[in-house]
């Protein structure tokens, strides 16, 4: 599903952000990714994204190799691809629908399938009757779910949180983890990058450790290992 084949990333003041990375994650796994800032979690998940290349090494995503992908096939792999982020992201000149239709409409779904499927994923989320609300009338919790609504309404195989509880109150983010659990045992692939320890002691999930762009530690039912 996730393989990184002895992945390194330097930068230009010949700093390594990571340094020969060998990782596999398997489909429906749900994995955590910690460690302190500046340990490489971040240039991690953009090297997924296809928005930072890797200086050697190979990132193979679902059978493809993506190290190589030419400019115009990033878009569309991307859209194979669901993105969740700590400030949510959404357009505030649409409503809760119409931000996650977005999604499906730059797809080019039909309009027969986006008015079956988000309220479907409204329904999941727990905002079917915020349908019609806009951005700056929801909670920070009600925004994080229309983000999540819109990162899985295409049914991606891969859902990459970064940092998505970071800017909730500790009820609220757990309400979120339960979503993502949900999602997560529907089939999806997470991978979250997290500070949350809390979160991911609770949880009990694969940890992978990330310090000085080494991986440090992967454990199964680990827990999150960090003061910071």
């Amino acid at each position: 599903m996730i393989e990184f084949k002895n992945v390194s990333k330097v930068y230009n003041n010949n700093v390594f952000a990571l340094s020969n990375i060998n990782v596999k994650i398997g489909k429906g796994e749900f994995v955590f990714l910690v460690g302190p800032s500046g340990a490489g979690k971040s240039t991690f998940i953009k090297m997924l994204l296809k928005e930072v290349q890797p200086t050697s090494g190979n990132i193979i995503i679902n059978d493809l190799d993506i190290t190589n992908l030419k400019r115009k096939e990033i878009p569309y792999y991307r859209r194979k691809i669901g993105v969740v982020f700590q400030d949510f992201r959404l357009i505030p000149t649409l409503n809760v629908y119409e931000n996650v239709a977005f999604a499906m409409r730059v797809v080019e779904a039909p309009l027969k399938e986006i008015r079956k499927k988000v309220p479907m994923v409204l329904s999941l989320v727990g905002l079917a009757n915020k349908y019609k609300a806009f951005p700056h009338e929801l909670s920070g919790g009600e925004q994080q779910r229309v983000s999540l609504a819109r990162a899985i309404v295409n049914n991606p195989a891969i859902l990459i949180a970064d940092e998505p509880t970071g800017n909730l109150d500790p009820e609220t983010a757990m309400d979120i983890m339960e979503t993502l659990n949900d999602i997560n045992h529907a089939g999806t692939t997470i991978l979250m990058a997290t500070h949350a320890k809390d979160i991911v002691d609770n949880m009990r999930k694969r940890v992978i450790a990330v310090e000085k762009g080494i991986i440090v530690r992967d454990e199964q039912r680990g827990a999150y290992g960090y003061e910071d």
